[in-house]
């Protein structure tokens, strides 16, 4: 029960303060984090891949409910960085545990048993709660329970439970490890998981206004866009060397957006694959990205593609920063 003053009504219609917080998702990659968050929020603002480490910058996705405001924190999968894009991506999803979150949503598939990856976020983990004297509250949320074959739901998720046991022992720990098993591609169980994140939640302010789903600028989530239909056709070399940034965008009319962006990749025999004989495939590039941009920007878009090398950018942290990764 919320107290007398967190009920008082706000200018949104929602009980202000309600229970509200930051939620990191965090896992290795390719376990789900950004289909789930996609669910969540019930509409598109993270892109897919079966590649891993697609997601490479924090990406922050907003859902109210009448009760809670839930601030969920699509993290970059922690793995063992071999370069320092790679580094980048993992001091996002640390420092998004470290300094920003209210709970902790580990993510891991059901369908294998853990992984060397796995142990290394439970040792990262391990390493925060030592430096920090704790961390948010932790849940497990066991995802692609659809795969799960030839072993119990509770087997799994033990094994997964057992690599924690340090975090329920000694005085002010988290005495136990509440677990959600879903599907984010099907959506089964996502709902029963807002409800134990609604109850973990401490009472707060609207953070955010109520139909608000990203801070994300629509720059952004185009050239995301583009990067994910690039990932999608071209082969397996090529997507870690590939970035994606938005260099023009002209509103030439309430109708036209033109929109030019540049596909950067590390070598140029990378750059005759994107673009391809007569350039068909940074063609087709163009043509899967085109509706889902019009789809946000609610005009016909003239989108414009180009390629460019730019040499061992992932180990250049002024190149990195040059394509908007903050270091």
């Amino acid at each position: 029960m919320l107290p007398e003053a967190a009920l008082e009504i706000g200018n949104d219609g929602f009980p202000e303060p309600i229970r509200s917080g930051f939620i990191a998702v965090i896992g290795r990659p390719n376990v789900g984090k950004s289909t789930l968050l996609n669910c969540l929020l019930g509409q598109k603002i993270a892109i897919t891949s079966d590649k891993p480490q697609t997601t490479r910058d924090q990406i922050l996705g907003i859902r109210t409910d009448e009760d809670a405001q839930f601030i969920f924190l699509d993290t970059p999968g922690i793995h063992q960085p071999r370069n320092k894009l790679g580094k980048h991506m993992v001091n996002v999803a640390e420092q998004a545990i470290a300094s920003d979150a209210d709970v902790i949503l580990w993510l891991v598939d059901i369908g294998t048993p853990p992984t060397d990856e796995d142990l290394y976020i439970v040792e990262r983990l391990r390493e925060l709660h030592e430096a920090a004297g704790g961390l948010p509250f932790l849940l497990l949320g066991a995802n692609k329970i659809d795969s799960l074959k030839g072993i119990k739901v509770e087997d799994r998720t033990n094994e997964y439970l057992s690599l924690l046991w340090w975090l329920t022992k000694g005085s002010g720990a988290q005495k136990s490890l509440p677990v959600r098993t879903m599907s984010a591609t099907t959506g089964e169980g996502v709902e029963e998981l807002v409800a134990s994140l609604a109850d973990l939640l401490p009472p707060g302010p609207l953070y955010y206004p109520s139909d608000q789903v990203t801070d994300l600028s629509m720059r952004f989530i185009a050239a995301e866009i583009v990067r994910e239909k690039a990932l999608q056709f071209l082969r397996q070399e090529i997507p870690h060397s590939l970035a994606v940034s938005v260099t023009e965008w002209n509103e030439r009319s309430s109708e036209m957006t033109h929109i030019a962006a540049t596909l950067y990749v590390e070598r140029h025999s990378q750059k005759g694959i994107v673009l391809g004989g007569k350039g068909s495939m940074i063609k087709k590039i163009g043509q899967a990205a085109r509706p889902e941009i019009e789809e946000m920007v609610g005009t016909r878009v003239y989108l414009e593609l180009w390629v460019k090398v730019l040499q061992k950018w992932r180990r250049k942290e002024n190149l990195l920063r040059r394509l908007g990764y903050h270091m």
